[in-house]
Formats: C-alpha cells, structure tokens, sequence
C-alpha cells in the first residue's frame, strides 16, 4: 500500500499534530504533504520526516506568520502531486482536505472541524490575529473567495472521519457531507492519579481569543485563588496584562511537568467552545474534575457531579459561580479516570487502521471493476 499523509501546517504543536503523530507511528515511512514547516516551532515533533512542503515555505516568514497568506493557501495545498499513491490520508482544521487527487488515488480526511475562520465569525479573524491595518481592510475582500474554495475543496475527499460529533454536526451543516466519527487520541500510560492534590486550579492550551483564557483569568481575579496557566500563544501578553497575582503563568513545561500539573490539580478550568477538547479529557485521564462550558463536544464526556460541572455563560461571573459550586469531595479520581479509557492512542489507531483497511478494499475492488 502506497500512502502519503496531508497536513495544514506544521508551525504548532496541538492536538490536530498529536492525530499527525499517530498515522506516522501506523505508517513510518508515508511522506508529510504540508503548506509550511517550522523545525524550531514544532519543538522536535516530526524531525527526521519525510517533510514535502509547498511553494510557501520558500516565502520570507510565511512559516512563522503563515496566517497573513490565507489568499495563497488553496493553491498551495493544490500543488502536490499524489498520482503515485494509493491512498493520501489527510489530517485537517482548513486547508488540507483540498487536496487534489485522481480516481485512482483513495483520499480519506481526518476533519478537526471545518475552516473556522471561514464559517464561525471570520469578522473576528483580524481581530483574533492582531493583524496590520492594511491587512485587515483585505480580509473581507478575500474571504468570500477562501469560503467558496472551502466549500468545494469540501468535496474532494472520498471519505470524512470527524474529531467528535459536534464536528460531525457542524460538517453536515456547512458541507452537506456525512462522515465517521472516531475521537482523538491520548496515551493514557502518560497521565496518572497523584497520592495528594494542591490547591491551585489549572488551564492548558494554546493562547488563542477563541480559547477564553480571558474570562477565567478575571474570574479568578474576583475569587483570589490560585490559578496555573500553560502554554503560549499571540494572546499571551494581554492575558498576563490582565492577570492578578494569584494566576502563574508557567509557559511551555517538559512532558514530566505538564503530566505532573494536570494530576495534582484541584480541578481543570475548561471556557471554551472547543470541537473535541484533548487537554480536558488528558485532566480527566489525571483523574481531576472539570469546570467546563457546556459546549462544544466537552459536554457529551462529562458526567455532571460525577466527573465535573458545567456552567452555562462564557462569562467571569458563571465561572465564579461554578467554582463556587464545587467541591473536591464529590468525586472519585478513579471514575473520572475510568471514564476516558476509550480514549487511548491504541484503540484510536486499531479503529483507524480498520477504517483505511476497509475503504482501501472498497476502493480497490471498485478500481479493478472498471479496469475489467
């Protein structure tokens, strides 16, 4: 079997690059099709990869600021040539679905969520980017253009596996496509339940406006409780603008230290609206409740009073109130634990791996069909 896998872009390590991971591990020696590729920004994930990278990449600063060349992203991805391959298995939030294959070649996508920026409030793109002036009067002009190539590069893969079955909600919505839903992985052996808790509460990801760090920030600012963020990301300097004393700050942490943080946490602070959510069921995976949006897909995995609670506005103020609400003896580390096993690295690339294995026959059989 000849294949190659496809991703937006390498310049971020998040949980659509952790999917990346694990087809490498299913298949070593498939080559990555990427727009753009920073070895320094992807902190070692990936090196030694086979790493095919589109006309952009030879363009100055387009992998550390790729998000200012959306009009030229289409194009990009379209360059590739997957003629000698049987399968391409891509892995995409926006632009590698649109690759272009022949009849011949079998393309399954792996979906994160449709081009958000495209459907959900591109008004707010510029805004989210904190982008030039003069890019910011361009993006109405271009973006009617890059929803219309969203749309139909939608229906170029044979097949769409969705992240989560919001995902899969929102795929029909946008793009009349049905598709299988086969959740993210994590590697359960990596996180663990600790002897004995602090006292602090904790938040993980990326810095982005969408992720509402924000919000929690000020709640925590009326509460005076301790509060531990990681991560990074462009939003970074006026969260720490906004933050009390009693938030931290921790930047980007070794593994050892994240796995640490989630299991001696109080209990995991979750805002925002997210189409899967791996950092919250990795603190579920630790064994610690959750203080969650009732959004996204976060709440078809949360079991309230057992395994966390929700709150209802992504304001300070229902975030205060659910922490009010809590209390660390209502629940058992062990069925929080229990209840994202599901989730494991291995089950996810044995559902995968038969997924492929069954379309590639189909595929084939069809193919040998037209051929007699």
């Amino acid at each position: 079997m000849r294949i190659a896998l496809a991703h937006d872009y390498l310049v971020q390590c998040g949980g659509a690059e952790k999917v990346l991971e694990c087809f490498c591990e299913l298949f070593p020696y498939a080559p990555i099709y990427t727009i753009v590729y920073d070895e320094n920004l992807m902190h070692g994930m990936f090196k030694g990869k086979n790493i095919k990278t589109s006309y952009l990449q030879k363009i100055p600063f387009a992998p550390t600021r790729h998000r200012i060349f959306p009009p030229l992203m289409p194009m990009a991805i379209e360059q590739f040539d997957f003629s000698q391959y049987d399968i391409v298995l891509s892995d995409s939030s926006a632009y590698a679905k649109g690759i272009i294959t022949g009849p011949e070649t079998l393309h399954i996508c792996y979906m994160h969520t449709p081009m958000r920026y495209a459907w959900d409030d591109c008004h707010k793109y510029t805004t989210d980017f904190y982008f030039p002036t003069f890019i910011k009067k361009m993006v109405p002009f271009f973006m009617n253009y890059i929803r219309v190539w969203d749309r139909f590069s939608a229906d170029r893969p044979n097949k769409i596996i969705a992240n989560s079955n919001f995902i899969a909600r929102r795929i029909v919505k946008y793009y009349k496509r049905d598709s299988l839903v086969i959740n993210p992985p994590i590697t359960l052996s990596n996180f663990y339940i600790s002897d004995k808790t602090e006292g602090y509460f904790l938040m993980v990801g990326r810095f982005m406006a969408y992720k509402r760090f924000d919000i929690a920030i000020e709640a925590f600012n009326k509460l005076k409780l301790p509060l531990k963020i990681l991560g990074r990301g462009p939003e970074l300097k006026r969260l720490k603008k906004i933050a009390g004393p009693n938030i931290e700050f921790l930047g980007r942490v070794s593994d050892e230290e994240l796995f640490s943080c989630f299991s001696r946490c109080r209990a995991f602070i979750f805002p925002q609206e997210d189409d899967f959510g791996i950092v919250a069921i990795e603190a579920m995976a630790s064994g610690r409740p959750l203080i969650a949006y009732r959004g996204g897909d976060i709440p078809e995995h949360i079991e309230e009073g057992k395994t966390g609670i929700f709150f209802e506005n992504q304001t300070p103020e229902d975030i205060i109130d659910a922490v009010g609400r809590f209390r660390d003896s209502d629940y058992d580390p062990k069925y929080i634990r229990e209840k994202v096993l599901k989730f494991d690295k291995k089950i996810f690339k044995e559902k995968i791996k038969k997924y492929i294995d069954q379309e590639l026959a189909v595929h084939l059989a069809k193919r040998e069909r037209l051929v007699s």
